[in-house]
């Protein structure tokens, strides 16, 4: 089964959310037509429920209240893909549950040049930041996908 967990959402104007899902891709999902063809989703007119929106915990989702929720399957199949100069970016968590490996295979790889710092991959404090290029390059595609 494929997941395509989030790792993070926004509420944009004109009841559209951005999504970004752990495999480095954005999408913009509207809700409206969900609005019109379920009652319950109406209470997103207020917009600051609407912005009230957050990732559920695992990320296989987002919620708003007990009510009202999505799943990442649904965001994913019904969202549209838009360009960011972030796309293919991930952490080495998320690209080591993607590609099942542990993430000191991937720091190993940095060590040994497979993955080139400051080209694949990139240290933001303390957390590494990979290339889904890169990635797919020397792992091939992820098994998650």
């Amino acid at each position: 089964m494929n997941f395509h967990k989030v790792k993070d959402v926004s509420a944009l104007p004109g009841l559209k959310l951005s999504v970004q899902f752990a495999n480095g891709t954005t999408k913009i999902y509207d809700v409206a037509p969900l609005e019109r063809r379920f009652p319950a989703f109406k209470a997103l007119e207020d917009e600051t429920l609407f912005d009230c929106v957050e990732v559920d915990q695992g990320g296989y989702g987002i919620i708003w209240n007990d009510e009202l929720d999505l799943s990442c399957d649904e965001l994913w199949d019904n969202g549209v893909e838009v360009a960011t100069p972030f796309d293919g970016l991930m952490s080495f968590s998320d690209a080591s549950e993607l590609w099942g490996l542990s993430e000191s295979t991937l720091r190993k790889a940095i060590a040994y040049g497979k993955i080139v710092p400051g080209v694949d991959a990139r240290k933001y404090g303390k957390q590494w930041v990979v290339n889904r290029d890169a990635m797919v390059r020397e792992y091939g595609e992820p098994v998650g996908v």
